[in-house]
């Protein structure tokens, strides 16, 4: 049973605290007992607040992401979470390469939840600066991750 989810992107300061605020905010609406955290695989923003353009577009939906600041994927991690979610599949790949062997933890696509409609990936939007379809594709991701909790299936194939 999956009891604690991280979710990555790579600098930890868009796609991921977003996805953090998401999950946490639906989860809990649904009843869920679940630790959510985000963490990037790259370095670079480490304790800085998350990208001003991502806390407004949140905000306008109702999701507070000014107490979060950016960490960097740990090899601790791999034993604190049960399941990490990455945005993309270059997150996913370096997940894949960063697990300590024997980990138990599953590594999945956010997008593996929102169905095939989604096309797999939530692209960057500090690159492409389309915040408002990240965040359509982190909720749609947040939404059928949370029924996959909810059917005790998260871990699954889709």
């Amino acid at each position: 049973m999956v009891q604690s989810v991280l979710m990555v992107c790579l600098g930890n300061i868009c796609r991921s605290p977003t996805a953090e605020a998401v999950l946490r905010r639906m989860a809990a609406d649904a009843g869920l007992r679940l630790q959510v955290d985000s963490a990037g695989t790259g370095g670079w923003h480490v304790d800085k607040p998350p990208h001003p353009p991502a806390i407004r577009a949140a905000a306008a939906r109702g999701y507070d992401l000014s107490a979060l600041r950016a960490r960097q994927v740990t090899e601790r991690d791999f034993s604190r979470f049960d399941l990490i979610v990455a945005m993309d599949r270059d997150n996913l790949a370096t997940l894949e390469r960063l697990r300590p062997a024997g980990s138990g933890a599953r590594l999945r696509l956010l997008l593996d939840y929102a169905g095939a409609a989604c096309g797999g990936e939530v692209p960057d939007p500090y690159f492409t600066g389309d915040y408002e379809t990240a965040l359509d594709l982190i909720e749609a991701g947040c939404a059928g991750l949370v029924e996959a909790l909810r059917r005790g299936c998260a871990t699954q194939p889709q």
